[in-house]
């Protein structure tokens, strides 16, 4: 490979990965057609030109619903997604200091929480939420974190190389600009260009910016071209866990450099679905074309009857005239039924509600549960390629670039140990949070509520179960020299309650003994 700076290198680059990046490409882009045709459009589209129309929805309904999911889940809102963990060894030399491993644990909270807030203000969910449509559908996804905002680039738009662990080691963008939105810089280039760039800052042409980054030495080297020009200043170089450029991928298969996405697994069905829906359609719009045939040798006047309104009177023969029928409605019947089919095992690949409730009379909120759960779970695997290619990196970035401006302080490499706290790791918790209130019902139904009450400790149960449901249970329960404050205060209450009514008749009778021991006075 050329040195990086090289002049056309980034261009050329691009050419060449193209070639392995097509047919991942158009695969994408027949996902698309069958679910949500402007995520990944045909080839040569313009915003002028005209898109696919599916003839169902299923398809759209999926995508959506779940890229929703992903989203809450990659990135819940009002709860930090990750937790700033302590080394093991650390961990082990606080326990025998409570103070100082509750007062670093309410520091780590203060700088999760921190980083959340910058999170939530830099207002990147829509652009994560498009990213989880595309890696359903495409399967690949790049995302851009600089300082400034996150920018998403589509599969169209930029290539990538991996090793053999599947491990990021050149990536290459691809982008149009116009004259006016060129830096400064690039507009300087093409101002006075050499023979190679053309016309001298043309505000009708687009010019072609490519981005070339590359993996050497334990840092990722970055650079930019314009139209076979290296630009300058674009140079740039970043630590490996720190990198701007994120390209995800939905489904890792080994040996590929680019990911497979959820609907490409389930485009049979969609396709099927699609033809059959398409059948449905134009037969039934058929099926309900009205169409009088009158015999050609009746009584019954052609004009008459098509000039006649509802509630006339005519006079004809009835048996001249007769309504043309299709008799498809067998043929109509199992096609509609065989499409059903295909639309519930697509509502349960895509986790829509509606496929988890049996057609019955009585379906239970546990068995709703437990169904739910049980797809849930699908998506094991998907969590933790998110965790790993996206949470992660993303969260790593976020806190290097708060520390560089200065919002956050460094913490020591014993301290600073990232663990994502949703998707797989929720799963999990979920599962823990299954097992212990099945493990208590039974206790319960075993021994009674008495004795699980006694046996039991609650702010232990509390504890694990707020764990289980991912809930912050801090300053939730009160401390115990508040309630025994406040059970003291009760008894001193109790007691001054119980006293009242013989303080109330030892103070009558005192009245009652000074009015007996004064003499009464006559009457004048």
């Amino acid at each position: 490979m050329d040195a990086v700076g090289s002049t056309g290198v980034a261009a050329k680059r691009y050419s060449e990965l193209e070639i392995a990046r097509d047919p991942f490409l158009e695969r994408a882009r027949a996902a698309s057609e069958l679910t949500i045709p402007s995520l990944v459009p045909p080839d040569g589209h313009t915003a002028h030109s005209d898109l696919p129309t599916p003839y169902q929805s299923v398809g759209a309904k999926g995508v959506n619903n779940l890229s929703s999911k992903l989203a809450l889940t990659a990135m819940p809102p009002n709860s930090p997604f990750f937790r700033v963990g302590i080394d093991p060894k650390l961990q082990r030399d606080l326990d025998d200091d409570a103070d100082l491993k509750d007062e670093i644990r309410k520091g780590l909270t203060i700088y999760e929480r921190t980083v959340m807030s910058e999170i939530e203000a830099a207002g990147e969910r829509p652009i994560v939420n498009e990213a989880m449509k595309h890696l359903l559908v495409a399967g690949n996804v790049l995302l851009h974190l600089p300082k400034d905002g996150a920018q998403l680039f589509h599969l169209d738009r930029y290539c990538v190389v991996r090793d053999a662990k599947g491990t990021p080691i050149e990536i290459v963008v691809k982008e149009e600009f116009s004259y006016a939105t060129l830096s400064e810089v690039a507009r300087d280039m093409v101002a006075n260009p050499p023979s190679t760039i053309g016309t001298a800052g043309n505000p009708d042409k687009n010019y072609e910016v490519y981005t070339h980054v590359v993996r050497k030495k334990g840092h990722w080297f970055v650079y930019q071209e314009l139209e076979g020009q290296r630009i300058p200043g674009s140079e740039g170089d970043y630590p490996l866990d720190k990198s701007p450029w994120m390209p995800l991928r939905f489904i890792h298969i080994s040996g590929e450099d680019y990911g497979r996405g959820h609907v490409e697994e389930y485009i049979g069905d969609l396709k099927s679905l699609e033809a059959l829906t398409e059948a449905i359609v134009i037969g039934a719009a058929a099926a309900a074309k009205v169409l009088f045939l009158v015999r050609p040798n009746g009584t019954t006047d052609v004009k008459i009857l098509a000039d006649s309104e509802s509630g006339d009177i005519r006079e004809g023969n009835a048996d001249d005239v007769t309504v043309l029928q299709m008799d498809k409605f067998a043929d109509f019947r199992i096609a509609q039924q065989t499409a059903e089919r295909m639309e519930q095992r697509l509502q349960e690949a895509f986790l829509l509600n509606s496929s988890i409730q049996r057609d019955a009379e009585r379906v239970t909120a546990e068995e709703i549960r437990f169904m739910a759960q049980d797809l849930e779970d699908a998506l094991g695997g998907v969590y933790s390629t998110l965790s790993q290619e996206f949470q992660h990196p993303y969260v790593t970035r976020k806190i290097h670039l708060l520390q560089r401006s200065g919002t956050l302080k460094r913490l020591p490499k014993a301290a600073s140990r990232i663990v994502i706290t949703t998707g797989l790791d929720a799963l999990g918790r979920g599962h823990d949070m299954i097992k212990l209130e099945r493990y208590i019902r039974s206790y319960i139904e075993l021994f009674g509520p008495e004795a699980a009450q006694q046996d039991f400790d609650r702010m232990a149960v509390a504890e694990r179960l707020g764990h289980g449901h991912g809930i912050d249970i801090d300053g939730l329960f009160r401390s115990e020299d508040d309630k025994a404050a406040e059970n003291e205060q009760a008894q001193s209450q109790a007691i001054a309650q119980a006293a009242t009514p013989e303080a109330v008749k030892q103070i009558g009778n005192v009245i009652q003994q000074q009015q007996a021991a004064t003499p009464t006075e006559g009457v004048q």
